[in-house]
């Protein structure tokens, strides 16, 4: 029989879409196999819910929830995780920085749909 794949810590956290540090102490501190990150994602526990749901959130989940690139996120200076609640505060309220980072992702990805229907065009 196969080894399972085990994963680090690190890595099924992000797979997870959570922040390792704000992990309980026993998934901080061991390996998980692929078997048991999909039980994790199929029935998540209580703890990994109330993470998903009021974090703190690690970049990647902050710069979605914001609409903005994580680029954006270290140009304005927000280097540390946020919770729902902080990231609730400024979508309610949005910094001049959060409206401008709104608007240089739709730029960029209105550029990268353009080129992509080009590169299709020159193939047919």
């Amino acid at each position: 029989m196969a080894k399972p794949q085990m994963l680090k810590p690190l890595t099924a956290a992000r797979k997870l879409g959570v922040l390792l540090s704000a992990t309980p102490q026993e998934f901080q501190q061991s390996e998980i196999s692929r078997d048991e990150l999909n039980a994790l994602q199929a029935d998540p526990p209580e703890w990994l819910r109330e993470l998903r749901r009021n974090g703190p959130h690690p970049r990647q989940e902050v710069a979605r929830r914001l609409g903005v690139s994580t680029s954006g996120l270290a140009r304005a200076g927000v280097t540390e995780p946020l919770t729902t609640d902080e990231i609730k505060a400024l979508l309610d309220e949005p910094p001049t920085w959060l409206n401008e980072e709104r608007v240089t992702l739709n730029r960029v990805r209105a550029e990268e749909a353009r080129l992509a229907e080009r590169r299709a065009a020159e193939q047919d």
